[in-house]
């Protein structure tokens, strides 16, 4: 590797490893209670794009701890963990959106964001999607799609799914019941 190209690429290890021990820090706070350091290192880290640490972040903002409760900060900071791929904030992201939280009720962008966190294998993103496609919340109605993300709600040993598909089973066509199970049962493959 040329020294030009060794300097950059040092440089970002560096300050990776300089996040994660900010992380780190703001993670044994929190777990001595001490919110006040934990929130100013989860920030450091934070804004050196570290997922972790936006993600933690924003469950104190969410929460009040070591800050004062700000759901648009808790919102914001979710979003940078979630647009990173952190499994469990962009399921957050989707429950703020569906309920208006930091925000206004933006369904649309709720089932994006559980659908992200859904194909992550999140049981409970997979399980709140059933119920979007059963009502029609955000998108029309489909209730061989509600049953898909139930199956794969239970599947992934989501406590509630088994009652939701037997509810979906009864309100379907043995076409529509035949075709979800069809479905699932090539996404199983696939997996």
């Amino acid at each position: 590797m040329s020294p030009k190209l060794l300097l950059p690429a040092l440089l970002c290890a560096l300050l990776g490893t300089a996040a994660h021990a900010d992380y780190e820090a703001g993670v044994t706070a929190a777990q001595n209670g001490d919110y006040a350091t934990a929130l100013q290192e989860f920030r450091e880290a934070a804004d050196a794009g570290l997922d972790l640490a936006q993600y933690n972040l924003a469950i104190l903002y969410f929460t009040g701890r070591g800050v004062q409760q700000d759901y648009a900060q808790a919102l914001h900071w979710t979003n940078e963990a979630a647009e990173q791929g952190h499994l469990n904030a962009q399921f957050n992201l989707g429950a703020l959106y569906y309920t208006g939280t930091g925000t206004a009720v933006d369904l649309d962008k709720s089932l994006y964001w559980y659908t992200r966190a859904a194909e992550g294998q999140h049981g409970e993103a997979q399980y709140n999607l059933a119920t979007m496609y059963q009502l029609g919340e955000g998108t029309p109605m489909d209730l061989v799609r509600a049953h898909f993300w139930a199956s794969a709600a239970q599947y992934n040993e989501f406590a509630d799914a088994p009652a939701l598909l037997q509810t979906l089973a009864a309100a379907m066509t043995p076409e529509q019941l035949s075709e979800a199970r069809g479905v699932f049962a090539r996404w199983r493959l696939e997996q």
